[in-house]
């Protein structure tokens, strides 16, 4: 159950800090986590590869050209590598330990963006003993099994099938294939729409929940749609702008 689970032990409505807070740090480092944790989130999003020594690296893209405007890939550098380019105000790629170590109250939420992240995301978890606070997920069904194998007692969200299946179980309103497309799961973290759907209906709401899982919609950073999802019984919001979002949290006592 979601109450036995203590990454879901804080209150809701969540905050998940996509990438942290990159309004003055570059996405995906420790600075953007500190500058989310600072305005009082206690849940980042965040991403990780693989580098060519297999350690965990955070970072959303498989190659380096759009944050530090280099062509390699990350699973072409080793980590010592990958911490010495500078991405703006004096950060590097970090690995998923020295992130996990440097914000030991955080709680993770952890997007496996390739196969060969899965065992060093797996290790930096279980060294920083940190499988309490940390979500595992993927848009591959086959990652984020794979994941599970090895952490079966991780919290964990749908992935991209997993979705797809209870999202079109709610269009026969059938509550049982809801119930059985998320078993095992504890959260589906989807956009607003999906395959011409809209995914957050307050009927689709209530077939989640009644499904066992909490609802996390990604990525909302305009203030009037956060008011919105949350007066519909969202459970989360995913957010670039997790400092607007506390605020509107706040506002709501």
């Amino acid at each position: 159950m979601l109450s036995e689970l203590p990454y879901f032990s804080a209150p809701r409505p969540r905050v998940l800090a996509h990438r942290g807070l990159a309004t003055a740090a570059p996405e995906n480092t420790l600075l953007a986590f500190a500058h989310a944790l600072a305005v009082g989130v206690t849940h980042i999003e965040t991403d990780v590869h693989a580098s060519s020594d297999g350690q965990a690296i955070i970072a959303h893209d498989p190659d380096l050209s759009r944050v530090a405007g280099r062509p390699q890939r990350v699973g072409d550098l080793t980590a010592r590598k990958l911490s010495q380019i500078d991405l703006g105000h004096g950060q590097h790629l970090p690995s998923l330990l020295e992130a996990l170590d440097a914000f030991p109250e955080a709680r993770f939420n952890i997007d496996l963006k390739s196969a060969e992240a899965v065992a060093p995301t797996i290790s930096a978890i279980a060294h920083a003993r940190a499988v309490d606070r940390v979500l595992l997920t993927s848009f591959s069904e086959r990652r984020r099994r794979a994941a599970l194998r090895q952490l079966p007692q991780v919290a964990t969200s749908a992935s991209g099938p997993r979705f797809a299946a209870a999202l079109l179980a709610t269009v026969i309103r059938g509550r049982p294939l809801v119930r059985a497309a998320l078993r095992g799961l504890h959260a589906v973290q989807i956009p607003p729409r999906a395959m011409g759907l809209d995914t957050v209906s307050p009927a689709r709401i209530r077939a989640f929940h009644a499904a066992g899982v909490e609802v996390h919609v990604w990525t909302i950073n305009d203030e009037p749609d956060m008011r919105r999802l949350l007066a519909l019984g969202v459970d989360g919001i995913v957010t670039d702008r997790a400092d607007v979002a506390m605020k509107v949290v706040n506002s709501l006592g």
